[in-house]
């Protein structure tokens, strides 16, 4: 592996910490520590009598702020190392765009007061759109080191049902993603003290948006389980690359990992510890399905028999 790409999968491990950071911060309620301040902090930069909120969130922002200078410093090695039109040089550009996007959300979070226990359908979509990005900023950081690693110059076979299929898993995924942010949402702001009790405010024709909302995730995951279960098993028969079958066995482990990790987040009423692990792995199977598509797509299809 080369320095530069030890260095990328080291910027993603830390902006993977930051994200799980990030949703510690909203699952405290601690997204209004420094009030509706940004980049200050009660209007301040380091506030001398901080409270807990202050401090977390306040530990956000600085890991944020490190997070963004290390995809500064990865795009200029990359500019430096790799010629123009270069798919590394073009998807650390890509990468910092969206960190850039991602700093420019997180500010209008708490600019607009979308904190706390803000509940508004606005929140939902600012939310739904932070998931978005984020994800869009996790895969390009996941794929500048694994394309520095690989062809100089990859060719792209984009034919055959099974990059439709992977095309199918991304969207549907991102989707997927944005419904567990808003359902993680609703398990913060209005917490069930029991199993029926959740279940009797997601189907109570008067509760609250958010609840009604929360039975659209663990449906849609359980569909989407046996779309990435069918994706991951066509590519790993007609693509000939053996990383393509070790990136689908993977796949299919994290995907029955994470149904098995909801499963247990609702029996446990989604206690902050169990949505950050649900969190953590939710980005590990995107990961995987990213660099699976990449891959897949990079390999040459087998010769069937007819």
């Amino acid at each position: 592996m080369s320095r530069f790409a030890k260095y990328g999968w080291a910027v993603l491990a830390y902006n993977l910490l930051v994200i799980l950071w990030g949703a510690y911060v909203r699952a405290s309620g601690s997204g209004a520590g420094c009030g509706a301040h940004w980049p200050l902090c009660n209007g301040t930069v380091i506030p001398r009598e901080a409270s807990l909120e202050t401090i977390v969130e306040l530990t956000h922002r600085a890991t944020s702020g490190i997070a963004f200078l290390l995809v500064v410093g990865q795009l200029v090695w990359a500019r430096r190392i790799f010629p123009r039109g270069s798919a590394v040089r073009a998807v650390a550009h890509v990468a910092m765009a969206l960190m850039v996007t991602e700093a420019l959300v997180g500010a209008g979070l708490v600019l607009f007061e979308y904190v706390a226990d803000n509940a508004s359908i606005a929140r939902a979509y600012w939310l739904a759109a932070h998931l978005l990005n984020t994800f869009g900023l996790v895969a390009a950081l996941a794929l500048v080191p694994w394309l520095a690693d690989g062809p100089a110059e990859p060719t792209f076979d984009m034919k055959g049902s099974e990059i439709t299929l992977l095309v199918i898993s991304l969207l549907g995924t991102l989707f997927l993603g944005m419904s567990g942010a808003i359902t993680a949402l609703g398990d913060t702001l209005f917490p069930a003290s029991s199993l029926a009790e959740g279940l009797a405010q997601d189907f109570s024709p008067t509760a609250h948006f958010l609840l009604r909302l929360r039975i659209i995730h663990p449906t849609f995951a359980v569909l989407m389980a046996f779309v990435l279960w069918l994706a991951a098993g066509v590519n790993a028969q007609r693509r000939t690359a053996p990383t393509v079958r070790t990136l689908a066995i993977a796949l299919g482990t994290l995907v029955a990992v994470q149904l098995a990790a909801g499963l247990v987040n609702i029996l446990l009423l989604a206690p902050i510890w169990m949505q950050l692990l649900h969190l953590l792995l939710a980005d590990a199977l995107w990961i995987t399905l990213v660099l699976l598509a990449a891959t897949a797509a990079m390999t040459p299809r087998k010769v069937l028999a007819r």
